[in-house]
């Protein structure tokens, strides 16, 4: 890790789930993300890792990013990305702004359904 410091970066504070596999282990871990900045997040979860361990999260509306351990600390744990994201993104409702999406992931736009709708449903 390099002497720069880079605590002064953006970074959001927030709460969103991902999951983390890390390399050498079996199936992902369900992580509680809660900061995330261009260059890395901070994780919370129950695993047994070390710091400089390969990792690669699967974040909302960014999809998978790897990276390395930086710092682990109890349960929760530092992640340096390989390359930058836009955290922003996360923080966007799935689907929003990305026309490749599923078209269940999308938020619906127009008419509600209600008591006196009479118009024919789809089965799904």
């Amino acid at each position: 890790m390099s002497a720069v410091n880079t605590r002064n970066l953006d970074r959001d504070s927030l709460f969103l789930m991902g999951e983390l596999i890390v390399d050498g282990h079996a199936g992902p871990t369900r992580v509680k993300i809660r900061n995330l900045s261009a260059g890395g997040m901070m994780a919370e979860g129950d695993f047994d890792i070390e710091r400089g361990a390969r990792v690669s999260v699967t974040l909302r509306n960014i999809g998978k990013v790897s990276g390395s351990v930086a710092w682990v600390q109890d349960n929760r744990i530092g992640v340096a990305f390989e390359r930058e994201i836009d955290p922003k993104l996360a923080r966007d409702a799935v689907g929003t702004g990305d026309t490749h999406a599923p078209r269940y992931t999308r938020p619906v736009i127009g008419r509600s359904i209600s008591d006196d709708w009479t118009g024919p449903l789809r089965k799904l």
